[in-house]
């Protein structure tokens, strides 16, 4: 098969969602339909009998939650679907970040009882980072929620993204009867079952009285007076606009039910697109260039407690990588051969000899590779796009025993490059500040530096409001920026400058006194860009 076809065969693609949405639900059906699991069950009973199959670190098992990126590869329909599942409880929110810089589209799992809260809005900020497009499935409909209408207005008016529902639901919570497919031009009824699946009726016309024999004179009604406003109202679906990511086309269904669900997936085959070109440093690389390239967007060590491995999760970008192929490591300028190269089907692997674009390989590392670094066959280039967040809470590193001080500097530079959380330095007086955007965050750090390196540790909160990296045109003002204010400053793990403010009126107070400095809240930044406020 040629490049051209293995990259037309593949969708690469993340679930999001704020925490009990339904995203780890829908990320297990779409995993049974996909032929990729035998069974599944509602994500409680799962967890207490063999665990959602997406969750496995033993945190999560004990907490129940989602705490780390899963990486899933399944085929449907004769394409390879790469599915990465991410946390949605938003302690966790900068792994998902990052894990969007790995896909090429984003399906937004929103709850019809609870609508768009703040994560999901957070998350779609992002993702308009990137113009990725998106695909809202409204989960939950056996449940009383909104008015459909209100939910679309909503989404709207809180994400700032036009919407084009492709589905629409017929009554909700006890009385749903199922849904119209606006785009295959379908009735698909209702059948609570956490095992079978909808069967889908063909409609030629929405007025066929056909209809009201199926879900109700009433309900039939209804549909056709909603129909003919969404007709109304919204644009013609066009694939280009969602592809740009300036509509997301919006899907209802109930994920623990297998309701919506199959729908969905075979919509998103024939919609989402295949593997996208990617800027970086020097120029855009397009999936079809012959020579490989890719980059880290994730690094988890320990990931098998009993051998202490470490896995850098890699996105295929251009070309074809291939297992014990030498590559060049564009940041250290050197040569690297991976000869173990694994695919993942959550915690469950297998050895690839070779992976396309859109394809997220897994490479055994022994410290070698960060997130963020770039892997070619020889071009001097790096990708660009992955960032590091001005965390929100800060505490101080305090060591239990001083015996264990070399296990514990491990320990943090591994979970530190694994992205779990930042580390500051301070420049005065060694103190070393760990900065999350959660507070659940330091009990996993304190969790796994015990389990994983006998490192015990407590933390010391901190009075910082923002960690700012910071930079200027000027050297002599830099340096008079940095003798001034020397005790709030510290250096993250790669070493670059950052000003750790106390209050946001404060940090207004400084911007103004130092107008020479640009204040940046996150580590990727261009040196033109103005001082952010």
């Amino acid at each position: 098969m040629t490049l051209e076809q293995e990259i037309s065969k593949r969708r690469t693609f993340g679930i999001i969602s704020h925490p009990d949405a339904g995203k780890t639900t829908l990320t297990e059906k779409l995993l049974l339909f996909g032929g990729a699991i035998q069974k599944a069950g509602a994500v409680k009973s799962s967890k207490i009998k063999d665990h959602a199959r997406s969750d496995w670190m033993e945190i999560e098992k004990q907490r129940g939650i989602s705490v780390a990126t899963s990486v899933m590869g399944f085929n449907y329909e004769g394409i390879k679907i790469n599915l990465l599942d991410t946390p949605g409880h938003q302690d966790f929110a900068e792994d998902t970040y990052r894990t969007l810089t790995a896909v090429d589209s984003v399906i937004m799992v929103i709850d019809c009882v609870k609508g768009v809260e703040m994560q999901t809005e957070k998350l779609m900020e992002v993702c308009r980072m990137r113009n990725t497009p998106v695909i809202c499935f409204i989960n939950k409909l056996d449940r009383e929620g909104q008015d459909p209408f209100d939910l679309l207005d909503e989404i709207e008016e809180k994400l700032s993204i036009k919407v084009r529902p492709l589905s629409w639901p017929i009554s909700m919570g006890k009385t749903f009867k199922g849904v119209y497919s606006l785009y295959e031009k379908s009735l698909k009824l209702f059948t609570p079952s956490k095992t079978k699946v909808e069967e889908a009726i063909e409609i030629d016309d929405i007025n066929d009285p056909a209809i009201d024999g199926y879900v109700g004179e009433n309900n039939a009604r209804q549909l056709r007076a909603d129909v003919e406003l969404i007709e109304g109202v919204y644009s013609d679906f066009d694939i280009n606009e969602y592809r740009s990511g300036e509509v997301a086309p919006v899907f209802f269904g109930s994920a623990v039910n297998n309701f919506g669900v199959k729908e969905l997936l075979d919509t998103f085959i024939k919609i989402a697109p295949n593997p996208m070109p990617r800027e970086t440093t020097v120029r855009e690389v397009a999936p079809e260039e012959k020579k490989f390239t890719g980059f880290i967007f994730k690094i988890h060590a320990n990931m098998d407690p009993k051998h202490r491995n470490r896995i850098a999760f890699l996105r295929v970008c251009s070309g074809k990588f291939e297992r014990g192929a030498n590559y060049l490591h564009v940041r250290q300028d050197k040569n690297i051969r991976f000869s173990n190269a694994t695919a993942f089907m959550a915690q469950d692997r297998e050895t690839v000899e070779e992976a396309w674009p859109g394809d997220i390989v897994g490479l055994y590392d022994t410290g070698n590779l960060k997130i963020g670094d770039t892997l070619t066959e020889g071009e001097k280039l790096m990708y660009t796009g992955i960032p590091s967040f001005s965390p929100e809470i800060f505490k101080e590193v305090i060591n239990k025993d001083a015996m264990k001080t070399k296990q514990l500097e491990k320990g943090l530079l591994q979970l530190m490059e694994e992205g779990v959380a930042q580390l500051f330095s301070y420049q005065l007086g060694n103190r070393k500040v760990i900065g999350t955007v959660g507070v659940l965050q330091f009990e996993v750090i304190q969790f796994r530096l015990k389990n994983e390196y006998n490192a015990t540790v407590e933390f010391a909160p901190q009075n910082i409001y923002k960690a700012c990296w910071i930079s200027s045109k000027d050297p002599q003002k830099m340096e008079e920026f940095l003798q001034s204010k020397q005790r709030h400053i510290a250096r993250d793990k790669d070493d670059r400058l950052v000003f750790m403010a106390e209050s946001k009126a404060w940090l207004q107070m400084v911007q103004d006194n130092f107008p020479e400095i640009n204040f940046h809240f996150t580590s990727e930044f261009k040196e033109n860009e103005n001082a952010v406020s």
